[in-house]
C-alpha cells in the first residue's frame, strides 16, 4: 500500500502497523468492488474517465493519510503511560520518534499528492514533465505521483548516482 511506501513494517510501531494492514485490506476491498473502473491501454490516453479514476485515487490516498495522521496523534496523547524501566521508556521514545518521522514523510506527501491534483486540473496530468510523453497507465496505478516516465526516471537516477 502507498501508505508504507519506502517503510518497512519493522519500522513502525506495532499498533499502527496493524492500523495501516486494516486500512490497505480496507482499499483493496474499495477497488475490487462490481463497479470499479481500471484504465486500459486501448482508450484515449487521459480521457475524462481516466482522469476521474486518478482524481478520485489520489484524494482516497490523502484521505487515508490525514486519517493515519489523527489516528496517530490520538495514540500518542493516549499512550502516556509511564515506563519504570530506562530500556522500556527508550523502546517507546524510539517507537514514538520513528512515528513521527513516517508521519512527516506523509506530510510531504500530501503535497505531492496536491500538486498531482492540480495537474489534472490544468490537463498536464500523466504526461512526463521532462519528455512531454505519457506516463503509462500501469506506472501511473503504482504511483499516481509519478511526474516522470519511467525512462526518465532511470536517467534522472542514473545522474543521481554519478553525482554522489
Amino acid at each position: 500500500m502507498w501508505e508504507l511506501e519506502a517503510m518497512g513494517d519493522a519500522m513502525m510501531p506495532r499498533e499502527m502497523t496493524m492500523l495501516s494492514k486494516v486500512e490497505t485490506k480496507k482499499n483493496k476491498r474499495k477497488a475490487t468492488g462490481a463497479d470499479a473502473y481500471v484504465p486500459s491501454d486501448r482508450e484515449k490516453f487521459m480521457n475524462k474517465r481516466q482522469l476521474a479514476y486518478f482524481r478520485q485515487k489520489l484524494l482516497d490516498w490523502k484521505e487515508d493519510i490525514l486519517r493515519a495522521n489523527r489516528d496517530t496523534l490520538q495514540y500518542l496523547h493516549e499512550d502516556s503511560s509511564q515506563h519504570s524501566d530506562n530500556a522500556d521508556r527508550a523502546s517507546a521514545e524510539t517507537d514514538k520518534s520513528l512515528e513521527l518521522r513516517a508521519r512527516d514523510r506523509q506530510r510531504k506527501l500530501i503535497g505531492k499528492i496536491d500538486e498531482a491534483i492540480e495537474r489534472i486540473e490544468d490537463g498536464s496530468y500523466g504526461y512526463c514533465m521532462e519528455t512531454g510523453e505519457p506516463i503509462g497507465l500501469k506506472r501511473l496505478d503504482a504511483r499516481p505521483i509519478a511526474t516522470l516516465s519511467i525512462e526518465a526516471q532511470e536517467r534522472h537516477e542514473r545522474k543521481e548516482r554519478i553525482f554522489r
